[in-house]
This record gives C-alpha cells, sequence and structure tokens, in this order.
C-alpha cells in the first residue's frame, strides 16, 4: 500500500501542475514509468511476455517505423501538428503478436461487470487499452479490490497497485478492450513484417487521398510546407508560438508512439538481430531525426528532413533487394 500512495502522489503532482484529470494524469505517469530509450508498447509487451523476447525484435515485427504526418486546423484554435514516427495504422501490439507466431485475442466490451470478470479470469497477464487513446497497460492480476499492472512504480518487479474501480474507471470511455495473449504457435514472419514495412514507407498505406500524408511521401510534404512562406507553410502557421513546433516535433519524434530518434535506433537494432541491411542507414537517420526533433530554422530542417528520407530509402532498396 505505501507504494499504492506513492503512485498516486505523482499522479496528483501531475493533476496540479497540468489541471488534467485523476484519469488522465494517471495514464500520462504510467506512460512515463517506461525505462529511457524504449518504445512503450514494445517494451511494456517484453514485460508482458517476461523477457522471452528482445524489445527491437518485437519493436520490428510490428513493423516497426513508419511515418504520418498531417496538420490539423480548427475555427478558434491554433494548427496542430501530428507526426507519427513509428509503423502506423496497423495496430502495435496485436501486429507484433501476429508476425511473432504467439496466438492472442482481441475482445471489447462496453460493460464495466463483463470487464471485470474477464479481468479475473484470465490466465496470466493481459494488455488493457485505456482511454480514447487506447493507451496499452499490462496487467498481472486481480486481488480483491485491486489491480497489478506491469511497468514502472519503483519496484524490482516493475509492478504497482491499483484501485479496481479506479483502473476501470481509466479503461473506458467507451469500450474495455483486452488483449489476450496466448502461447506460440508458428515461427516468426521475420521476412513478412519487414515487407510491411517497406511496402508502407514506399507506396500506398491506405489507399485514398490521405495516402499523400504517409511514408516518403509524408516526409516530402513534411519538408515542403517547412519550406512554404505561404498560409500552409510553418512560419505563416505558427508565427505567434514557435515553441509550439519545438515541443510538438520533440514530442512526436522522441516520445509519443516512438522512441528516440523516431524509432529508427531501435528498428536498426531490430534489423542487427535478425542479420538484415539497413543497420547503418536507420541509425543515421534517427540521429537526424533527433536533431530535427530539437527545432530550428525551417530551411535547416527541411534539408534534414529531404536528409533523412534520402538515407532511408537507400536502406528500403537494400532491404527488398
Amino acid at each position: 500500500m505505501t507504494e499504492q500512495r506513492s503512485f498516486k502522489r505523482l499522479v496528483r503532482a501531475r493533476m496540479e501542475r497540468t489541471g488534467e484529470s485523476y484519469t488522465t494524469a494517471r495514464r500520462h505517469v504510467l506512460k512515463d514509468a517506461r525505462p529511457s530509450g524504449q518504445m512503450h508498447d514494445s517494451w511494456l509487451l517484453r514485460e508482458v511476455l517476461d523477457g522471452e523476447w528482445s524489445e527491437p525484435v518485437l519493436a520490428g515485427l510490428a513493423g516497426g517505423i513508419g511515418f504520418m504526418y498531417f496538420v490539423f486546423e480548427y475555427k478558434g484554435h491554433a494548427p496542430m501538428m501530428t507526426i507519427v514516427a513509428r509503423h502506423h495504422p496497423a495496430p502495435f501490439i496485436p501486429t507484433a503478436l501476429q508476425y511473432a507466431g504467439i496466438a492472442h485475442e482481441v475482445t471489447s466490451t462496453t460493460s464495466a461487470r463483463r470487464a471485470e470478470q474477464r479481468l479475473r479470469a484470465a490466465d496470466g497477464p493481459v494488455i488493457c487499452l485505456m482511454g480514447r487513446e487506447k493507451h496499452p497497460v499490462g496487467v498481472a492480476g486481480v486481488d480483491g479490490d485491486t489491480v497489478t499492472v506491469l511497468g514502472g512504480g519503483g519496484t524490482a518487479a516493475g509492478t504497482h497497485v491499483l484501485p479496481l474501480d479506479e483502473f476501470l474507471v481509466g479503461w473506458a470511455p467507451a469500450k474495455h478492450e483486452l488483449i489476450s495473449i496466448g502461447e506460440q504457435t508458428a515461427e516468426p514472419d521475420v521476412a513478412k513484417a519487414v515487407r510491411m514495412t517497406c511496402e508502407h514507407l514506399t507506396g500506398p498505406v491506405l489507399g485514398n487521398n490521405f495516402d499523400v500524408n504517409f511514408g516518403f511521401s509524408g516526409m516530402r510534404k513534411l519538408a515542403r510546407d517547412l519550406r512554404d512562406g505561404g498560409k500552409k507553410g510553418w512560419t505563416r502557421r505558427w508565427a505567434d508560438d514557435p515553441g509550439l513546433v519545438r515541443k510538438r516535433l520533440h514530442d512526436c519524434l522522441e516520445v509519443e508512439y516512438t522512441a528516440p530518434g523516431a524509432s529508427r535506433p531501435l528498428y536498426a537494432a531490430f534489423l542487427a538481430e535478425v542479420g538484415l541491411p539497413g543497420v547503418e542507414e536507420f541509425r543515421e537517420s534517427g540521429r537526424l531525426w533527433s536533431e530535427i526533433a530539437r527545432g530550428g530554422d525551417y530551411d535547416e530542417l527541411a534539408l534534414k528532413v529531404d536528409e533523412a528520407r534520402s538515407v532511408e530509402e537507400r536502406a528500403i532498396r537494400r532491404l527488398m533487394g
């Protein structure tokens, strides 16, 4: 219970600092608990699988890297820029399990009672997708009116205890989604996972007009927007708040849904483990994306985006043979 009180103090301290609700603040504290230099989802899956797989391999089997760039504009609000640097939009953890050959089942219910029953009946750790953002959290088990959550908490085992009723509130609002994980039933399909990554960087992802925002096409669009002096350009869009741009670049390329360096160094580690080419190229592009994440002159950033894309195109050509 001392551990639980300590965790709550961290959550409430964030609430005071940010004005967030308890549920939102708790989710961020859980996310911030990941070890430095790792991607939350692949790290969490490694924990749930009890360290039997390396994080780079799990990340690579999930598709590893990708690129999605959008600027959302709503009347009365400043434009919001988003970059997703990992493979997208396929669900990351189920895709990793699929290509790892590990049996799994994704279930959902709008009933909190049924969700609690599934948690209590789980035969081993499960992963719950929390809130509207579907942030994954590992659950080791339920004991009475508490739930043991994997990751963070400051203990050697990397777990902490939360009140079950609060956890259930944070698990919804719409559906309680749960990933149950079984045994490995097939050999990992590294070739298919790598092919998916290559195809989504070089070609259509969704099969519609939004594909211009994905992969290398999305990188070209980002570079154009950085150079554009018109109303669509970054200089005009965020003229009153350049600090927002720097923060978003850092968050998108180093923190949110990614590992540092836009997940490129993590993908390089995957390629090294499975004996495929492209290791040095993705290490180099990761260095460039980390430089971009620090912000700066937009023309210089555009040059670095072009350079990172060129390096990655060379790596993908090698991977595709």
